[in-house]
């Protein structure tokens, strides 16, 4: 299978050495599913033996696509894929419905209310190489907000021995 599906666009063309890792589920639209989603996401990159940093970031971001997804729009469920392959982690969060603009950064004034809500895409953001969303492909409303995250380098032991 290439790369790519209705939630994430084909970037990159199969070659030999070019290994992409998919997953995706689906979730009822409640707010007990973003607990869930950040299980299944943790699950998974442990799994894919994913570095710790990178994974922690990916569970955030997770969670703040999701809980957008849900309290955004009038769906009742959204699909999460999360992607693995050359160097970084794509993420993917779709729904079933939204406004005429589509996700925005939530600025606060000075002296406004700081709640808790409005800055999940400011954090997104901040972590992320790159976001954006697009529509579904034309087959139903809705809107796929996508966040790529670069993967964290691994650690290496350091060598007490010269080699052989």
């Amino acid at each position: 299978m290439a790369p790519g599906n209705a939630l994430t666009p084909q970037l990159t063309a199969l070659c030999p050495g070019n290994v992409v890792r998919r997953y995706g589920f689906q979730l009822p639209a409640h707010a007990e599913s973003v607990a869930r989603a950040r299980q299944l996401t943790l699950d998974r990159l442990n799994r894919w033996d994913i570095e710790e940093e990178t994974r922690e970031t990916a569970v955030l971001i997770v969670s703040e696509l999701v809980t957008n997804a849900i309290v955004h729009t009038a769906g009742d469920h959204v699909i999460c894929e999360v992607r693995d392959g050359e160097g970084h982690l794509r993420i993917a969060v779709e729904d079933q419905g939204y406004g005429p603009t589509g996700p925005q950064l939530h600025h606060v004034a000075v002296g406004e209310s700081e709640g808790e809500g409005g800055r999940g895409l400011f954090l997104v953001d901040a972590l992320c190489g790159s976001w954006g969303t697009h529509g579904t492909s034309g087959y139903g409303p809705g809107r796929v907000v996508w966040a790529e995250l670069a993967r964290a380098a691994r650690a290496t032991a350091v060598r007490t021995e010269p080699p052989c």
